[in-house]
């Protein structure tokens, strides 16, 4: 047994935990950069709490899915202001845009020399500068995974900043923050974060730190979502939701994912679409699609235990069956309303490139078992309909 786990150096959870944002700020500089959405949620309590806590700051806001552009307007004002850490405040996109700002920040060169796939894809030889994750909604992990996916739009791609030097000095996640989540950002990014706990429990790479995680959470999840459709301002629910997010987090970045993100990579590098609400789309057709792979080519695969098991923290049913596991979330998208792909203007027409740069995507790889170009385009016409 040989496994490797790795996650943010100090992890602060709980309702209420923001009011220390200060006092831990100050542990890592004197002048941040605050790298928050375009909506700027929050921040003004927390340049507050930075002003009291003895820490200048500045706001840098990031309007949607960061861009390699976006990243480095961001960087030239951290570097303006003479920036010594950075703070990220708010969904996924924030927060990996702050991971990659403080993580150029604290190496030379340009982001194409580090990018994978379009760039050079050189490992970042220091580690970022000292710079905090504050989540401002349950889903993608961010504040705990060493990537940052940036945008290219001139190539319809979405790319990955990956390091192990791209950790958080701090993660602070504070479930209070999440209560003003609409309800479609609430549910789009919580079937991110089922989708972060199914995928690496059983993919190829699983192991049992991240095993561990995926059991716990599932559960969690799979309530608080659906308690959250009804009850938007459910603090218990929303605790549990954003506490399965950052497991999914951990879980994701030890173990791997599979052929959902694999193909949600190409698919937001295509179209303007929210991350969540793709992985929603195909979850229930690619464990479909994944169940009948592994059933003929390989029937005593382990993952085919594991979609039982996966079905039973779903459905909360200790006899479910894999299959019960599909149609529970298939279920989930349809009560959440979250949209078909086609709502986002895929056509049968872009599938099979849809098809062809999943393949190629690094989340396929963890996939239980390969995919043919087929099964996968059936799986996209499946989320498309």
């Amino acid at each position: 047994m040989r496994f490797e786990f790795a996650t943010a150096a100090h992890i602060v959870f709980g309702p209420g935990r923001l009011a220390e944002a200060g006092d831990l700020a100050r542990g890592l500089g004197r002048r941040a950069l605050v790298v928050t959405g375009e909506s700027r949620r929050h921040a003004e309590r927390l340049t507050g709490l930075l002003r009291v806590a003895g820490v200048s700051s500045e706001v840098f806001a990031c309007a949607g899915e960061p861009a390699v552009d976006t990243v480095l307007a961001g960087l030239d004002q951290a570097k303006k202001m003479g920036a010594d850490c950075v703070v990220g405040l708010g969904g996924g996109s924030a927060i990996d845009a702050a991971k990659a700002i403080a993580g150029l920040l604290g190496n030379p060169g340009d982001p194409f020399d580090y990018l994978e796939v379009i760039g050079k894809g050189r490992p970042l030889p220091a580690r970022a500068i000292p710079w905090m994750a504050i989540p401002t909604t349950a889903g993608t992990g961010a504040e705990v995974t060493r990537n940052a996916v940036l945008s290219v739009p001139q190539r319809g791609l979405k790319v990955s900043l990956r390091s192990s030097q791209l950790f958080a000095r701090v993660a602070l996640v504070d479930p209070e923050l999440t209560l003003d989540l609409p309800p479609d950002l609430t549910a789009a990014t919580g079937m991110d974060a089922l989708t972060q706990l199914i995928e690496p429990y059983v993919c190829n790479r699983s192991n049992p730190a991240t095993d561990v995680l995926c059991a716990a959470g599932l559960p969690k999840a799979a309530r608080a979502i659906r308690r959250l459709r009804v009850a938007q301002h459910d603090l218990e629910a929303r605790t549990d939701m954003a506490l399965a997010a950052l497991w999914s987090g951990q879980a994701l970045t030890n173990a791997g994912l599979g052929a959902v993100h694999g193909l949600a990579a190409p698919i937001g590098g295509m179209f303007s679409a929210p991350h969540g609400a793709m992985c929603g789309a195909l979850l229930g057709p690619i464990m479909q699609a994944n169940l009948a792979a592994l059933r003929q080519r390989a029937p005593r695969h382990p993952a085919l235990l594991r979609y039982t098991e996966v079905a039973t923290w779903l459905t909360g049913n200790a006899s479910a069956t894999a299959d019960d596991g599909v149609l529970w979330v298939k279920d989930l998208v349809a009560n959440l309303a979250i949209p078909s792909l086609a709502k986002h203007g895929v056509t049968s027409r872009q599938i099979p490139e849809i098809v062809a740069r999943g393949l190629e995507a690094s989340s396929m790889k963890a996939n239980p078992l390969p995919l043919t170009a087929e099964e996968l385009a059936v799986a996209v016409v499946a989320a498309t309909n």
